[in-house]
C-alpha cells in the first residue's frame, strides 16, 4: 500500500528521503528520511513576499509495521502533510497516523491528494476528497487544504508548496526557554570529523563551541560544527532540523532517543506525571499496571501505569496517570507523548507531561494529587508564565505571578527556573527588579542596535544619540508598553555590560562606533584649531568656524559634542582647554581682590568686551560667579 510519500518529497525537493538499500529494493520508508524545500514567503495575512524560506521536511515511514519509526520524526514537527494515494483512499495506517498527529497536537496541516494521474473519472477524486473532510472532522487538522497533486506529472506541486508556505506562516514561532534540546534520531560517523547527529531543535539555541551533555548517559562532548540542510552555520535556533558534529563522545555511546541538552539543566525522568486520552478505538480499557510502550520526542520507553482516580479509562475517556519508566527519558513540562501497546502492537492514546519530576509515587485517590494535576493542566506553567509576560512586555515578578493564575508555589518554582535558565531575564531598576521574558529583551537590545546604527548612519560626525530620544524611538516600537526613565536607563547599563554599546550621562552609541574623519575635513579642522591656537582668548567665532569648515554644521557640532570647543552665548566659541584656563584665572584673581570686574577680565586677556562678556556670563551660569551691580563675586569658597 504505497501512498506515494518519499516520491512526492523527492517531486518537491529533488532529494531522495531513502537512505537504506532495504528501502530502495521494497519500494518502502522503514526509516526515517531527510530533505528540504525552498517554500514562498508568505505572511501571516495571506500576501507573498519577495524571497524564499528554506523548510525542512521529515518523511516517516507509512506502513503499518514501522510507526515506532513514524513517532520518531513526529513529535518535534510544525506541521503535517498527510499523503493519501487517489486511487486507494483512506486506509487504516493513514487513520492511525491522523490520530497520532491529533494526540501530539501537532497544530496544523496540508492533505496531498498523490497519484491524481491514475484517476481518470473527476467524481472518483470528488468522493475520495469528501471521505478525506470526514476523516478530518473534529480533529486539529479538520481545516487542513486538500490539493490535488501527481508527483509523476508534477501537477499541483506548485498548489501544494503554497498550502504548506500558507500553513506554516499562520504558527507562532518556537519559543526559546535557554535550555535547549536536541533529542536525536539519527547517528553516524563522517571520515574526517568523528561522530554527527542529527534532529529538530527545541526550547534555545546551540553555538559552534558550546560544551553539551548526552541525556540520560550523562556523557560530556563539544559542538564542532553545525549544519542545517547541508549548510554551515554557527548558530541553531530553535525548530531548525540540525546536524551536530561532536568531539569528545563515540557512535557507539549514543542511542536514538538520547538528548543533547546543555550541562545540568535537565535531569533524566523515571516517574513522570501526565495527562491521558484513550483513542475512542483502543483495544481495550486502560487498567492500572498496564504495560506500554512510551514515545516522545525521539525515545521509545517501555513503562508501566500507574492509573489515578479512576479504576480504569474506556476507550474514548481522559485521565490521569504516572508512569514508571524503565529507563530515564529527557521530557519537560507540556511535552506530548504516545502509548502503544506493546502485543499485539497498536496505538492507545497520548497526552501532556504535567510533571517531569515528581516528588514522591503519589497515592491513586488522593484529591489534592488530582486538584494539582488539574491545574497543571491548563498548561505548562512555564509556558504560561512566559505567554503571560509576553502579552505585556514588563511585569514585576508578583504581577506576573498574580496574572498568570497559577497557584502560587507552582508559579514561584516554575519563575525560579525559567530566570535560572535565562528563559526570563530579570532586569534591576533601583529599589525593584522587572521581568522580560529572552525574547523581548534579545528584541529589545536589537532594537537598541538597530535605532543606533541608522543614527550612526545619518549623522557619522555625532559621537551618539541622545538618551531622551533613544528613549523616544524605542517606545514608539512598543507602543502597548510604558517605557519609563529608569527602565531605559537599567535597559542601557545592561547593554553596556553585553559591549553591545557606550554611553555617558547624555549620550548613547554603539559599542563599535568611532567618528571616521576623511582627509579633508581632518585638514580644515586642523586649520580651524590652529587659528583657535594662535589667538586664544579673542578666537574665530561661530561664522568664521563655519566658513572655515567648508559651510559644515555636522562638523563645528562634532567639534562641539567631541569637547574640542565649547559655545558661549553670542557666537562665541572658545577651544575647551582655553576656557578652562581662562575659568581658572578668573577664579584666581577673584579670590585674591574679592572680586572682578569685566574690564579687569578683558585686561586680564587683552582681549575684547564681546569675549569677556560671553567668558563671564558662562561662569554666572555655571554658577562659578554671581554678579553683584559691575562686579563678580565668587558663589564657591
Amino acid at each position: 500500500m504505497d501512498h506515494g510519500k518519499s516520491t512526492l518529497v523527492r517531486a518537491l525537493t529533488g532529494i531522495d528521503p531513502d537512505r537504506l538499500q532495504e528501502e530502495k529494493a521494497r519500494g518502502m520508508t522503514i526509516d526515517l528520511g531527510f530533505a528540504w524545500v525552498d517554500l514562498p514567503l508568505i505572511g501571516a495575512d495571506g500576501a507573498v513576499s519577495p524571497g524564499t524560506q528554506n523548510v525542512g521536511i521529515v518523511d516517516v515511514p507509512g506502513h503499518i509495521d514501522f510507526i515506532k519509526n513514524m513517532l520518531a520524526g513526529v513529535g518535534s514537527i510544525d506541521a503535517a502533510i498527510l499523503v493519501i494515494a487517489a486511487d486507494e483512499g483512506v486506509m487504516p495506517q493513514t487513520r492511525e497516523h491522523l490520530a497520532i498527529l491529533d494526540l501530539l497536537a501537532v497544530p496544523a496541516g496540508v492533505v496531498a491528494l498523490t497519484k491524481t494521474d491514475l484517476i481518470d473519472e473527476p467524481e472518483w477524486l470528488d468522493l475520495v476528497e469528501l471521505d478525506v473532510a470526514e476523516l478530518l472532522h473534529g480533529t486539529r487538522l479538520g481545516d487542513a487544504e486538500i490539493v490535488r497533486v501527481s508527483a509523476t506529472t508534477g501537477a499541483g506541486l506548485d498548489d501544494l508548496r503554497r498550502a504548506v508556505a500558507a500553513t506554516l506562516a499562520q504558527l507562532a514561532p518556537r519559543r526559546n526557554r535557554a535550555r535547549p534540546r536536541l533529542p536525536i534520531d539519527r547517528i553516524f560517523t563522517l571520515s574526517g570529523f568523528g561522530t554527527v547527529v542529527t534532529g529538530t531543535l527545541s526550547d534555545g539555541h546551540f553555538r559552534v563551541g558550546d560544551a553539551v551533555e548526552i541525556q540520560p548517559s550523562g556523557r560530556q562532548a563539544r559542538i564542532r560544527g553545525l549544519q542545517t540542510h547541508q549548510k554551515q552555520i554557527w548558530q541553531g535556533e530553535p525548530g531548525s532540523r540540525l546536524a551536530m558534529n561532536l568531539s569528545g563522545v563515540g557512535t557507539e555511546e549514543i542511542r536514538r532517543g538520547d538528548v543533547v541538552i546543555k550541562p545540568d539543566t535537565i535531569t533524566g525522568s523515571l516517574l513522570i506525571d501526565v495527562s491521558f486520552r484513550l483513542l475512542a478505538d483502543a483495544p481495550k480499557a486502560m487498567e492500572h499496571n498496564y504495560r506500554v510502550d512510551f514515545f516522545s520526542g525521539a525515545a521509545e520507553v517501555p513503562a508501566r501505569v500507574r492509573l489515578l482516580g479512576a479504576e480504569k479509562l474506556e476507550p474514548g475517556q481522559e485521565g490521569w496517570l504516572q508512569l514508571q519508566l524503565e529507563r530515564p527519558v529527557i521530557v519537560a513540562a507540556g511535552d506530548r507523548y504516545i502509548l502503544r501497546q506493546p502485543s499485539p502492537s497498536a496505538t492507545l492514546g497520548g497526552g501532556v507531561v504535567l510533571s517531569p519530576q515528581p516528588r514522591r509515587r503519589w497515592r491513586r485517590f488522593d484529591d489534592g494529587v488530582l486538584a494539582r494535576f488539574k491545574t497543571l493542566a491548563r498548561g505548562a506553567p512555564d509556558e504560561i508564565l512566559l505567554q503571560t509576560l509576553a502579552r505585556t512586555l514588563t511585569l514585576a515578578p508578583a504581577e506576573l505571578m498574580g496574572q498568570s493564575g497559577l497557584d502560587l508555589e507552582i508559579a514561584q518554582d516554575a519563575l525560579e527556573e525559567l530566570t535560572a535558565a535565562g528563559a526570563i531575564f530579570a532586569l534591576a531598576m533601583s529599589n525593584d527588579t522587572t521581568l522580560l521574558t529572552l525574547e523581548a529583551w534579545e528584541g529589545l537590545l536589537e532594537q537598541m542596535r538597530q535605532i543606533l546604527a541608522a543614527f550612526h548612519a545619518q549623522a557619522p560626525l555625532r559621537q551618539g544619540m541622545a538618551r531622551g530620544e533613544l528613549r523616544s524611538r524605542l517606545q514608539s516600537a512598543q507602543p502597548a508598553a510604558t517605557l519609563s526613565v529608569r527602565f531605559i536607563n537599567a535597559l542601557i547599563e545592561e547593554a553596556q555590560k553585553a559591549e553591545i554599546i557606550d554611553a555617558d550621562d547624555n549620550l548613547v552609541w554603539l559599542h563599535d562606533f568611532q567618528v571616521n574623519l576623511t582627509l579633508h575635513q581632518r585638514a580644515m579642522i586642523d586649520e580651524l584649531l590652529a587659528a583657535f591656537a594662535a589667538a586664544p582668548y579673542a578666537p574665530p567665532n561661530a561664522q568664521d568656524s563655519l566658513r572655515t569648515l567648508g559651510d559644515s554644521e555636522e562638523l563645528l557640532d562634532y567639534l562641539l559634542a567631541s569637547g574640542q570647543l565649547v559655545r558661549l552665548g553670542g557666537g562665541v566659541l572658545f577651544r575647551q582647554s582655553d576656557f578652562d584656563a581662562m575659568r581658572q584665572q578668573v577664579i584666581e584673581f577673584a579670590r585674591a581682590h574679592g572680586s572682578i570686574t569685566l574690564a579687569q577680565t578683558r585686561d586680564l586677556f587683552q582681549t575684547s568686551r564681546k569675549y569677556v562678556q560671553a567668558l563671564l556670563e558662562e561662569l554666572d551660569a555655571q554658577r562659578v560667579t554671581r554678579r553683584e551691580g559691575d562686579e563678580r563675586v565668587l558663589r564657591m569658597a
